[in-house]
This record gives structure tokens, C-alpha cells and sequence, in this order.
């Protein structure tokens, strides 16, 4: 069967009411004749069709909705009708409570005039796209705005049937009171390696491992990897003395990005004083220094911390391997060379305490450096676990790979030491060939929530009398 002329059926929009203590909408029924041939207009912020008359004006502004003289009687404009047939059919009952498809990112007057430019962009860009659509061709641009309502690709409306939106209200940012509760369990295995040159690190509470002088901040916890090489003395001594470094330090705890980042320097300075040890061993750093909320991670050479958030790997470090680029100009500026992705020829980091061979004396630059990089973050509700581990779990998993079996395990059982050790075991059957070292740390007494990922909800209904017009034509053309 076909039809012979474009079926107009009418479009049923919910428009938000934008009030301060509940979400409401108002229902439009625009009949057919408001859309036939129609553009995009903003009521209250949000996009909808008006009428564009043959040859007339398009400008028709639905709140003055001046209406129109037909047979020398004066007619309701078609705001105002579209209006008057909602109430009449909500008078009548009728039933606007199916579940329709709520956009992502309503309508928001803070976010609406938080950038005039940016609105108008998105405005030209969504009549583009409507203008194309209505003229049979793909927007040219579709994406996603989470502070904008998403225009409908009148391509949906191929026998203009009648689409019921619902525009929700955005919540606004609310500060959280999340206080994380710490948990910590570790693994370490030397793999297929003859000798075992890692260290590590689990403190769940600070304020207990350290003296009431130490003026430390409470909830708080400290955990670190160094991963050694060329024998073990590097990563035992900074693993013993690192901490002590960062409380002792004159910026401690008001500053505690300066602290870290000085204790590592004076922990690579007071190694190579140590004659008791052999300074041309060396190690990578990676530490976790946990004040109530604020997580601040510092890392100097390949281990990585990463961040669970809801199923999402966040990774809180860089690995600082030779051939990265900003390492690989770095040490070329300072007169180093890498050879097949060694620095030097000898190492395979471009980052790390000891390694005194490798350095000029103290204070100079040199292209090995033990200076860390740092990145900080607050903890929320999301923040459910942190992985922290040495190159030879992330030589043969990804970080997405980590947090998606963590989180598997930690909702089977809740211990974050099984789970440390099912990393270890899983990268050893990965054929990892380095020793391996993971700490998983919880912040949450619970085990992770179930992930439940929302069906689509696009739904599209025509009304009564729409309904009641197609049954018509399709009788007609029968």
C-alpha cells in the first residue's frame, strides 16, 4: 500500500516547568498543521516546531501567538490551540504517563547562561542540522550536549508520527560528604625471575603509624611499589625511609604535593650517602598518600596506580619509559641518548632513584632523574577501589583489564587481598617475565554495586486524534 500525499499527524512535546522545588512539564499537542512545513524555535530553552506559513513570515513567536482571521471570524493562533487541545485532552483523560525518552543534560539556567557564545553555536548547529533533515539529507553534525536538550532528527519523523519527549532538570553539583574507609591487601611474587627485588608498602592508618607529633591529618593512609634492579638495597632503603621523609618535611601536611616531592630527592641523596649500601642499584617509586578525601599519587619510573571508578579504569600515573615523548626530549636536552628504547643503553626507565653510575653529582641535571610526577584527586562515592602495581602486571594487562577483574572479585568476596593475588595469578598466566607486586586498596567497607545499565527509552506514540487521522487516510487510499 502506498500513500499518495505526506501523512501530518500531530507532535505531543513536554516542555519543562522550570521551578526551584519540583519538576514539572506542560503538555503541547501541535496539530498537524504546525508542522507540516515548520522550524525550530526555543520556549523556555528548549526547542520547539513552529508553523512556517506559504509565503509568508516564519517569524511566528509562540508567546504572542497573535492568531489568524478565517471566513471574517478571528481563530486562535496556533500556540494557543495547541494549548487548549492538550487541556481538552487531559480534561478528557488522557493518558500522557507512558514512559517516554528522557533526555540526557535538561534544560539548566545556570549552564544556559553560563556562556552566551557557546548557546548560540549550539543553537546554529542544531537549526543546521533540523534544516538538513528536512530537506532529506544527514545532520551534519550529530553529538551529545549534557547541558543541552538534543533536537530530533526529523529522518525519526519519515511518517510524521507524533514523538513524546520529556525534558528533565539537570541536578546541580552538590558537594559530597563521602569519607572513605581504608582496606588494603597485597600480592608479590617473583614471577619467573631468579630474585625478588621488589618492595612495597600498606599503612591503612596513618594517624596510628605515626607519633601525635607528626600533626597528621585524619582519616589518612600511605602505600607504595619500588620495583628494584641491579640488586635490592635501592628498593629496600626508600621503602624504609620515604615516609619519614614526607612527615618530616617543613611543608608537611599543609603542602604535601612540596613534601613528596622533596622527600624523593632527599631519599635518592641519602641512599647514595649510605656507604653500607650499593648505590649503582636503583628503583622505581610509586606512592599513594591518602588525607580523608584527597588522594595525591607520585610516581618516578614505570610502576602505575590506577583508579576504579564504577567499572572505569582512571589512571592516577604516567609511565616514565625512555622512548615517551616528553621523557625522550627531556633526556636528549640534558645530553642523554636512547638506544632500543634503553636510556643510555642501560636502562629501561627514564626515571628512578639510586643509579649513581648514571648521575653527575647531586643537584646537577642529568637525564636519569629521581624527580616524581604527581596527580591529585577528591574522592567520591564512584572512587570504589585503587590498583597500584609494578611494570610486570601492566607489561601484559591493560588498565581497564586490572580494574574490570578487581571489581569482579571484590564483588564476589570483598577482600582486597584475594583480589591482589588473582591479579598476580592471572599475570602469570599471561606469561608475565618480570617479579610482580599489586596492592589493591578499598575505600568502601561494601563491596562494589552492581553496574545496572539503563535501557534505552525512546519511545514513539501518537495521539488519539492522530491516530484517529491516519485510520482515515489509510481508509481513504484502501
Amino acid at each position: 500500500m502506498s500513500l499518495s500525499s505526506p501523512i501530518a499527524i500531530p507532535i505531543v512535546l513536554l516542555l519543562p516547568s522550570h521551578s526551584n522545588s519540583v519538576s514539572s512539564s506542560t503538555a503541547l499537542l501541535l496539530p498537524p498543521h504546525c508542522h507540516s512545513g515548520s522550524s525550530s524555535v526555543l520556549v523556555d530553552g528548549t526547542s520547539v516546531f513552529k508553523p512556517v506559513q506559504p509565503g509568508g513570515d516564519d517569524s511566528l513567536d509562540p508567546n504572542l501567538d497573535p492568531g489568524r482571521v478565517t471566513n471574517g471570524k478571528k481563530q486562535e493562533g496556533d500556540f494557543t490551540l495547541a494549548v487548549k487541545i492538550a487541556e481538552e485532552d487531559m480534561a478528557a483523560g488522557m493518558d500522557f504517563s507512558p514512559p517516554f525518552a528522557v533526555l540526557e543534560g535538561g534544560y539548566n539556567k545556570d549552564n544556559n547562561s553560563s556562556s552566551t557564545n557557546a548557546s548560540e553555536n549550539e543553537n546554529a548547529e542544531n537549526l543546521d542540522n533540523l534544516k538538513q533533515s528536512t530537506n532529506g539529507k544527514p545532520p551534519r553534525h550529530i553529538r551529545q550536549n549534557m547541558n543541552s536538550t538534543r533536537l530530533l532528527n526529523a529522518a525519526d519523523l519519515a511518517l510524521d508520527v507524533a514523538v513524546v519527549v520529556v525534558v528533565s532538570d539537570s541536578p546541580g553539583d552538590e558537594r559530597s560528604d563521602f569519607l572513605p574507609l581504608f582496606r588494603s591487601g597485597s600480592c608479590a611474587e617473583g614471577g619467573p625471575k631468579q630474585y625478588m627485588e621488589d618492595e612495597h608498602v600498606c599503612i591503612d592508618n596513618l594517624v596510628d603509624h605515626l607519633d601525635a607529633a607528626a600533626n597528621c591529618p585524619s582519616p589518612g593512609a600511605f602505600y607504595g611499589v619500588f620495583d628494584g634492579h641491579g640488586g635490592t638495597d635501592a628498593a629496600w632503603f626508600v621503602k624504609n625511609n620515604i615516609l619519614r621523609f614526607i612527615v618530616e618535611d617543613s611543608h608537611f601536611p599543609i603542602c604535601a604535593e612540596k613534601a613528596i616531592k622533596s622527600a624523593f630527592v632527599k631519599a635518592d641523596y641519602a641512599f647514595a650517602d649510605d656507604s653500607a649500601l650499593d648505590i649503582s642499584s636503583g628503583t622505581t617509586a610509586l606512592t599513594a598518600l591518602i588525607f580523608g578525601r584527597t588522594l595525591i599519587v607520585a610516581n618516578a619510573g614505570d610502576c602505575r596506580a590506577v583508579l576504579g571508578k564504577r567499572g572505569r579504569a582512571i589512571e592516577m600515573s604516567k609511565d616514565h619509559k625512555p622512548n615517551c615523548t616528553s621523557e625522550r626530549l627531556r633526556i636528549e636536552k640534558l645530553g642523554g641518548v636512547i638506544y632500543d628504547g634503553y636510556l643510555n643503553g642501560q636502562l629501561s626507565v627514564a626515571r628512578a632513584l639510586g643509579d649513581w653510575h648514571m648521575k653527575g653529582p647531586k643537584g646537577s641535571a642529568c637525564p636519569l632523574s629521581a624527580d616524581p610526577e604527581l596527580r591529585e584527586t577528591n574522592l567520591t562515592e564512584e572512587d570504589e577501589f585503587l590498583i597500584m602495581g609494578c611494570d610486570g602486571l601492566w607489561d601484559v594487562m591493560s588498565s581497564q583489564c586490572a580494574v574490570t577483574i578487581a571489581r569482579k572479585e571484590l564483588m564476589l568476596h570483598n577482600d582486597p587481598e584475594r583480589c591482589s593475588r588473582e591479579l598476580v595469578r592471572e599475570a602469570l598466566r599471561r606469561n608475565a617475565c618480570d617479579n610482580l607486586t599489586v596492592i589493591v586498596i578499598c575505600f568502601s567497607p561494601d563491596p562494589p554495586p552492581r553496574i545496572e545499565i539503563p535501557q534505552s527509552r525512546v519511545r514513539r506514540s501518537i495521539s488519539a486524534e492522530g491516530l484517529n487521522l491516519l485510520k482515515g487516510v489509510l481508509d481513504s487510499n484502501s
